[in-house]
């Protein structure tokens, strides 16, 4: 029998994409407006060749695009786009429509619940206070604490070793094949992707590997299976 339910957050319990993007677009025509002599075509996909380059945890991203566009860093234009970006993301942060009544159901069956997360730990852990969910898990484990990215098993063997869970008890729940997916059954653990499609490759992965994977569309989904 489960003992553990292991999350993760970004694109799993909130569409992290969809307001991200949001966000940036209205940061980048604050700038713009302000003096950034860019289109917003061109500063959306300036910014994003950056992010792409930099990763989506490094915290000046709007430093570099004003250096890259003007020679030097503009600390108005740059306080303009943070302050602009913060504002609409956290405006806009929402949790996916049955993510809360999934976490209640899964805590009045009895599970542990936990998080594995690929990011900075203050950050993850102020999305999920801002989502209003931080108090149903049990532990919430990131990259930057256990010096260790999934889909490395480290950070599925430290999640377990702190939720006090062995990983043929333990199922994982996210949108990425390689990084949740995979990287829990290599700990040992099952799996369970969600806002995910899966491609051929990957479908006939599972079938020819007997990979203990269930797909669901969209997280209510997991109800009816734990």
């Amino acid at each position: 029998m489960l003992k553990a339910v292991f999350f993760d957050i970004d694109d799993t319990l909130y569409d992290t994409s969809g307001f991200a993007r949001l966000a940036r677009k209205a940061a980048l025509n604050v700038m713009i407006d302000a003096g950034l002599p860019l289109s917003r075509e061109e500063a959306y996909r300036l910014l994003r060749e950056i992010i792409a380059e930099k990763g989506s945890n490094y915290d000046k991203h709007f430093n570099v695009l004003t250096e890259r566009v003007l020679g030097e860093e503009k600390p108005l234009l740059i306080a303009l786009g943070m302050i602009t970006y913060h504002n609409v993301k956290f405006a806009l942060l929402r949790p996916f429509p049955n993510t809360i009544s999934t976490l209640i159901h899964l805590k009045g069956k009895g599970y542990r619940l936990g998080a594995i997360s690929n990011g900075i730990t203050i950050k993850q852990w102020e999305k999920l206070i801002r989502l209003g969910i931080h108090h149903f898990f049990d532990e919430v484990v990131t990259s930057e604490e256990v010096n260790s990215e999934k889909p490395d098993i480290e950070i599925f063997r430290e999640a377990l070793r702190r939720m006090g869970c062995r990983p043929e008890r333990s199922v994982m729940v996210g949108n990425k094949f390689t990084e949740d997916i995979l990287g829990a059954i290599n700990a040992g653990m099952s799996a369970i992707l969600v806002n995910s499609e899966l491609s051929h490759d990957e479908r006939d992965r599972i079938k020819r590997e007997g990979l203990d994977v269930t797909v669901v569309q969209e997280i209510g989904e997991i109800r009816e299976i734990l």
